[in-house]
């Protein structure tokens, strides 16, 4: 049995269907890939003059290889999709600069649904990684990022997958933090200096292939941008 749900903003989005989610609907749409190994690509779509992200969620690691895109159903408040939509709305009343979402789409059929999501775009934004990859982002640019996630930090959001692919920088070089997928609200504890550590391992590695300009004075400088929020 097949059945399809659909949560949204209607301060956002006046109707919506379940077409609207499927990628074959955007035979126009640009396509971005998947970063860091990431297994689904993104749709960047318009509608009725608003610019939106279409996400479909797929399934990572081993299980993955099996398993592309179908998650076991619990209820429809723990769907992916509705828990990432829930998290980023609670952002927004923090003022915290994640996108906005706009609908959460959850199709189940037994024991297993499908899932996806509709932001609304942030616009000129690229990868941290690409930034860095392009030349030295600067001492100022880093303690910024640090600041950027000190304020997730300090209302008690934590990121999944803290990277320099999901922090995101626009044109007047202000900070983003996407991709809040597994994201979760938590009590003080180790748990920022962990996050902090995966984000410092993910400098590294895009510094050891090559990928980007990373310095121990970029870190120090973020930690300084951090501890100063």
């Amino acid at each position: 049995m097949r059945s399809s749900v659909i949560v949204y903003d209607d301060r956002l989005v006046g109707q919506i269907s379940p077409e609207i989610f499927s990628l074959s609907y955007w035979p126009d749409a640009e396509v971005v890939p998947g970063y860091s190994g990431g297994r689904g690509a993104t749709l960047f779509v318009s509608n009725e003059g608003s610019d939106w992200v279409l996400k479909h969620y797929h399934r990572g690691g081993l299980v993955g290889r099996m398993i592309d895109d179908g998650f076991i159903w619990t209820n429809l408040e723990r769907a992916r999709s509705v828990v990432e939509m829930d998290v980023l709305a609670a952002m927004s009343k923090f003022g915290l600069p994640a996108p906005m979402p706009v609908a959460a789409h959850v199709v189940r059929r037994g024991f297993v649904y499908t899932a996806d999501l509709i932001t609304a775009r942030i616009p000129d934004v690229t990868p941290f990684s690409t930034r860095i990859k392009n030349g030295p982002a600067g001492a100022a640019i880093w303690k910024d990022v640090g600041k950027c996630i000190a304020q997730f930090h300090n209302a008690g959001f934590y990121h999944a997958d803290l990277s320099t692919h999901n922090l995101q920088i626009d044109s007047t070089d202000k900070i983003f933090l996407l991709d809040w997928d597994r994201g979760r609200q938590r009590k003080t504890g180790s748990w920022r200096k962990e996050n902090l550590g995966r984000l410092h391992r993910s400098c590294i590695k895009v510094s050891r292939e090559g990928q980007a300009h990373f310095r121990p004075d970029d870190w120090n400088a973020l930690v300084d941008g951090y501890q100063s929020a």
